[in-house]
């Protein structure tokens, strides 16, 4: 059977996790739906116990270990804890700053967002252009030492708490028309507001906002990379970012199983227990063997990234059928709990709401079939 190279090392930091959880997250993450937002002092102590950017570095306060960041994000939807965002802001943002940036950047940025002392958000997104990129109209214009940034981005998680932002906005030059550079705006920046933070379906714990830019000037040194190079460095972390989903989505898919089948076991119908009937043994039956089948796939992809091998078109088919699963299996899981499967009180109903999202951020569900099939016909 395969397995992934896991430690002691490992596996004292899961138990450490899981206490995190325990005690620091899961007994306040209703409140924090309420609220719309968690509090910035979970960031903190998150870093203080070495819980972010945890593939990262330890040149800029990271662990450079990617199964830590695994273990994070596992335990984060074991919980059912979908408001703090900690594989966005450590597993995909970070990686732009330690890939791309100048060591300057780096060294100013890096050891604040691995202590949450800083939190980071991507601005990608904008109402008029969401996975093509080519579409965005954000400009950034070269001022003399500064760049001037005027856009709008929208449906950005982590936008109200966010100090820094990873933008991505159109450089046009003669030779690159349609040129995208990347760009570290800090939120205290004059023209930089926020607005409104976005009521959704599910994630309601999660901040997810609208950003203006409105004349943000920035210095020269801002620049992420090179200038025009900003699509080439959002391709090179694709892999990684839909990786990170896929992973997510299988633990909150085997949280539901483990759930669901709790559930039937004490609940009652006809005179006895829900799990002694038939079609609710072989729903869950079909619910944890998708689950163990992607489980495999998807560990099969981080021991792949591990040796640096996970190309475009396995992520996609990995963030694809992970999160499509996911979905699957949750909608199952609540169908068994009945009416109370639709209370918010139940952690089925809430996993629901927030799994809907998942086949869409991070690219759709129909892009990942689109990238995985020009892998499969490249001359077309």
């Amino acid at each position: 059977m395969f397995e992934l190279p896991w430690t002691d090392d490992h596996r004292t930091f899961r138990t450490t996790v899981q206490r995190f959880m325990r005690n620091e997250i899961e007994s306040h993450h209703e409140a924090w739906e309420n609220d719309g937002l968690v509090p910035r002092d979970i960031w903190r102590k998150a870093g203080e116990l070495g819980l972010l950017l945890t593939s990262t570095s330890d040149d800029w306060g990271g662990a450079g270990d990617f199964l830590y960041s695994v273990i994070v994000t596992e335990e984060l939807a074991y919980s059912g804890a979908t408001g703090p965002m900690f594989y966005l802001h450590s597993d995909m943002i970070a990686p732009y700053l330690e890939h791309h940036a100048s060591d300057e950047l780096r060294a100013r940025w890096l050891p604040k967002m691995a202590t949450g002392e800083a939190i980071a958000a991507v601005a990608m997104t904008e109402p008029g252009a969401g996975s093509d990129l080519q579409g965005i109209q954000t400009r950034a214009v070269r001022d003399g030492d500064e760049w001037v940034i005027r856009g709008q981005k929208t449906f950005i998680s982590n936008g109200q708490l966010a100090d820094i932002v990873v933008v991505a906005a159109k450089t046009p030059t003669e030779s690159q028309p349609n040129g995208i550079s990347l760009f570290l705006v800090e939120s205290d920046r004059p023209g930089y507001s926020r607005g409104r933070n976005l009521e959704k379906v599910g994630l309601h714990a999660q901040d997810t906002s609208e950003l203006i830019f409105d004349e943000v000037r920035v210095p020269l040194g801002n620049l992420i990379g090179e200038q025009g190079r900003g699509f080439v460095y959002l391709m090179s972390e694709l892999p990684q970012e839909r990786l990170m989903i896929a992973i997510y989505a299988v633990a909150a898919a085997e949280a539901a199983v483990r759930w669901t089948t709790r559930y039937v076991e004490d609940r009652t119908a006809f005179g006895k227990p829900l799990s002694t009937l038939q079609n609710t043994r072989f729903k869950l039956a079909e619910a944890r063997t998708e689950a163990a089948v992607t489980r495999a796939f998807v560990d099969q992809c981080i021991a792949k990234h591990l040796d640096k091998k996970l190309d475009t078109a396995e992520a996609s088919m990995a963030k694809y059928w992970a999160t499509e699963m996911q979905f699957r299996v949750i909608d199952t899981c609540m169908q068994l709990f009945g009416g109370y499967g639709y209370m918010r009180e139940y952690p089925i109903a809430r996993a629901w709401a927030d799994a809907r999202v998942m086949r869409i951020y991070g690219g759709t569900s129909e892009i990942m079939k689109e990238i995985v099939a020009r892998s499969m016909f490249p001359k077309r």
